[in-house]
């Protein structure tokens, strides 16, 4: 069964209320890699869309989108559409969202980076 297929619906409140708990978590865990020396990750947010600029100048751009319920993520690895399923924000293939992130922005960033939820 496909991460789509067995979404978990959520009322416009709760979808809103858990896709900026995920953005606030990924901004926290990044103001304190920049508090701690570890990677300067510069962060840009304007309502649902976080951009995330690492040193070399790549990004990292989540996005909500409400009218599917989904949360996007797009980087230089390529981009990831997650649907909340059962507590968790997986893409088709089932993937979870912050390993999904971790992975891409090691990668980008050129050093372990793991984010976690909240």
């Amino acid at each position: 069964m496909t991460a789509a297929s067995a979404a978990t619906p959520l009322s416009d409140a709760d979808y809103h209320a858990k896709t900026h708990a995920i953005l606030a978590g990924v901004e926290a865990q990044t103001d304190a890699w920049l508090e701690a020396d570890v990677i300067d990750i510069d962060t840009h947010r304007t309502g649902g869309l976080l951009e995330l600029s690492f040193p070399n100048g790549s990004k990292i751009v989540l996005n909500t989108q409400p009218p599917l319920q989904e949360l996007w993520l797009a980087a230089r690895s390529g981009g990831y559409h997650f649907r909340h399923v059962a507590g968790q924000w997986l893409e088709r293939e089932g993937r979870e969202f912050h390993a999904v992130l971790s992975q891409a922005a090691s990668e980008q960033g050129g050093r372990a980076l793991q984010f976690t939820p909240a």
